[in-house]
């Protein structure tokens, strides 16, 4: 609508509906949501069986989305913990699955009712947050490895920490992007990856805020360059305090939804912000001990002194919430997704969430502030310094060690975010023409 000139007199389009958004709640017998089951939806009658897509049920009012297109399917749990516990409340009978027809654009939401399996009583779907917790010395490891320490010991893996990386195995990045300047940053950043790690990469990209040029070029860019990519969505649900600024929304997705965006069968995700340009193979955050925490983030530099005025966790209320902990940097970070579902990790923000967002000068820096602030409910690894360089807040001198260097904006000189990258970034022309070359022969070939 933006190219619309004054004098168009109509406008022609065309829209594409790729899925009918199916919603419900879930209770248990005794009226309880089963926060944390495991729910597929299937076609109904295929051999074999086709999973459409799958999700797990909220804490709050037992809500649950799927995407679906019209026809018939059958709703159950997940084989696994989920099945072993519950079983479907069907008409007065207990069931492995539910019949679900699709008839209508706006399928009116689902109830779903379960049930504890006999002897299953007193069994939890999830884990306590303080199971499993080893003692978090990673911040005062990540100083010293930024000096350049380094025992040379290897530390075991914990039990909620994936295989180490195989030939085979698949890496999934998460990002976003809004605006062409962006999307032309997320583009670099992708290339920048890929060229570093040894590893397959697939990306999944938030589809709400891409535009319709980069949705048409991304499938070119990843068959030139061999990687896979996906995009996701999820819809905002009514009962979550809603975002109107556009920002604010993007921070919403980049921390609220990270336990329902992806499919069940992605084990972690690294986020990274198109910003930013990965200096290393990203299989080492992969395959890192986070010490059974959920998440892992970069603690904000504290080595470039004449920023330290505009470190506002370091007085007032952050100072005095934080305690020892340090505050981190959202750029990037690491979530272990089956460890973040078994806590109930995106249940707990969302609580957190609604009761500071309704304050308007609460969550300034939404997708930052509120991870920050809730690491006494969901406990934060630190991830080494280096993995996070950026100007404003780190020694120039330490980004020699830099395996990533993010274009954070600047208080004191407010420099252009293409300029930063020009003059900091050695590589950043040379990625900026591989994007480039792309889009142009894809266009050439047209």
């Amino acid at each position: 609508l933006e190219k619309v000139g004054d004098e168009e007199q109509a406008l022609y389009a065309v829209y594409r509906l790729d899925h009918i958004l199916l919603t419900g709640s879930c209770n248990d017998e005794k009226r309880n949501p089963p926060a944390g089951l495991e729910l597929e939806l299937a076609h109904l009658g295929k051999t074999p069986r086709h999973v459409v897509s799958d999700t797990i049920v909220m804490s709050n009012l037992g809500y649950f989305q799927l995407k679906a297109k019209p026809g018939a399917f059958s709703l159950n749990m997940k084989e696994g913990k989920s099945m072993g516990l519950y079983q479907i409340r069907d008409s007065d009978q207990l069931t492995d699955f539910s019949t679900v027809a699709i008839t209508s654009w706006e399928p009116e939401p689902i109830k779903l009712n379960v049930h504890k399996r006999a002897g299953k009583e007193g069994i939890s779907l999830q884990d306590g947050m303080d199971g499993d917790m080893q003692s978090d010395d990673s911040f005062f490891g990540s100083i010293s490895s930024w000096f350049g320490s380094d025992s040379g010991e290897k530390k075991p893996a914990s039990d909620s920490a994936v295989a180490k990386s195989e030939d085979d195995e698949v890496i999934h990045v998460f990002s976003l992007a809004s605006g062409h300047l962006y999307e032309r940053f997320l583009k670099i950043m992708m290339l920048s990856v890929i060229r570093n790690t040894k590893s397959k990469v697939k990306f999944w990209l938030l589809r709400n805020f891409l535009s319709p040029s980069f949705k048409d070029f991304i499938p070119k860019m990843a068959k030139a360059h061999g990687f896979d990519y996906e995009l996701v969505t999820y819809k905002w649900p009514s009962w979550l305090h809603e975002q109107t600024e556009k920002q604010r929304i993007i921070w919403g997705y980049k921390i609220l939804m990270l336990d329902v965006l992806f499919p069940l069968s992605v084990p972690k995700i690294i986020y990274i912000d198109s910003d930013q340009v990965v200096r290393a193979d990203v299989s080492e955050l992969w395959n890192m001990d986070l010490k059974g925490r959920p998440y892992a983030y970069t603690p904000f530099c504290d080595n470039k002194k004449e920023i330290d005025g505009f470190r506002f966790w370091k007085q007032g209320f952050w100072a005095s919430h934080l305690g020892r902990n340090p505050y981190h940097i959202s750029a990037l970070y690491v979530v272990d997704l089956k460890r973040f579902r078994a806590l109930g990790a995106g249940d707990q923000l969302r609580v957190i969430y609604s009761q500071l967002s309704r304050d308007p000068h609460s969550l300034a820096n939404l997708d930052q502030d509120l991870p920050n602030y809730a690491q006494h409910q969901v406990p934060i690894f630190s991830l080494p310094q280096e993995w996070l360089w950026c100007e404003t807040w780190c020694a120039n001198e330490t980004i020699t060690k830099a395996k990533t260097i993010d274009l954070c904006n600047n208080p004191m000189t407010k420099e252009p975010k293409l300029d930063q990258a020009r003059r900091i970034v050695t590589e950043w022309e040379d990625l900026d023409h591989i994007a480039s070359s792309v889009e142009e022969s894809c266009t050439a070939s047209q």
